[in-house]
């Protein structure tokens, strides 16, 4: 018989609650692991009563789903808690946002709705903001025209398991580019295949293409993730319980 740890098991998950929260500035070089540490001392800070998995070594039931890449800014991560007692989301929220460090910034806190699917199935698609500093309009428009009119644009990549090529055209459902204060805007809405296809990926097919080469770094930021509508649109993930909870308060409010 396997051996069961002593003590009482811990309290069953009674709530779940699903989070947007942004990083921003410099916490956008924070590593994943960085940020999943930081939010974890955070909801202990703000006393957020966690529920944890069982057995020898129990951890706090946090999933994260579609971490950004180092370097990236983003006003769209999301990760999906478990607690042992039901809490007021809007509470929950600002708790958070106050425990955490400028630059990490909750955004939004929902309760997840029986009946509605996991939060990662709403999560199929990203919407990218890039600047790209002293380069010029023309030039960035005529390589993603040359990057559109692609059958395949191929680019090597490095994943985990070693180094692949990976074709970044499949994964851009669109590209446009629009002008800023001394740079070139490219908005991008990318599919989230396997291997995932970021930004700097886009950039490097535009390079093989075009042979288009920025002479500063790029400045990207994830303005949104979610599931893409008939429109090519990425749909708010948090929408489905929102929705779900207005329909049952309706249902319990008396006429």
């Amino acid at each position: 018989m396997a051996r069961q740890p002593e003590g009482p098991p811990p309290p069953p998950t009674v709530q779940k609650l699903r989070i947007r929260y942004a990083k921003r500035g410099r916490l956008r070089f924070a590593s994943h692991r960085d940020l999943a540490r930081a939010l974890e001392r955070a909801l202990r800070r703000a006393q957020v009563p966690m529920a944890f998995s069982a057995g020898f070594s129990p951890h706090p039931k946090i999933s994260y789903i579609g971490a950004a890449p180092t370097g990236t800014a983003s006003e769209a991560e999301y990760l999906e808690i478990g607690v042992s007692r039901r809490c007021d989301p809007d509470a929950v929220r600002v708790a958070l946002d106050e425990s955490l460090p400028p630059g990490i910034d909750v955004l939004d806190c929902v309760e997840a709705q029986a009946g509605t699917g996991s939060l990662a199935e709403r999560i199929d698609s990203s919407r990218w903001r890039v600047e790209l500093v002293d380069t010029p309009v023309d030039d960035v428009r005529a390589a993603v025209e040359a990057f559109l009119a692609a059958d395949a644009v191929m680019v090597t990549k490095r994943t985990k398991d070693g180094t692949r090529d990976v074709d970044a055209r499949a994964a851009v459902v669109s590209a446009e580019v629009a002008g800023g204060a001394g740079c070139a805007i490219l908005q991008l809405v990318v599919r989230q295949l396997t291997p995932t296809v970021r930004p700097d990926d886009v950039l490097a097919a535009l390079a093989a293409v075009a042979d288009l080469h920025p002479p500063l770094p790029p400045r990207a930021v994830r303005e949104a993730q979610g599931r893409l509508d008939g429109s090519g649109n990425v749909a708010d993930p948090l929408d489905p319980d929102r929705e779900v909870r207005a329909h049952c308060q309706g249902e319990r409010t008396p006429a």
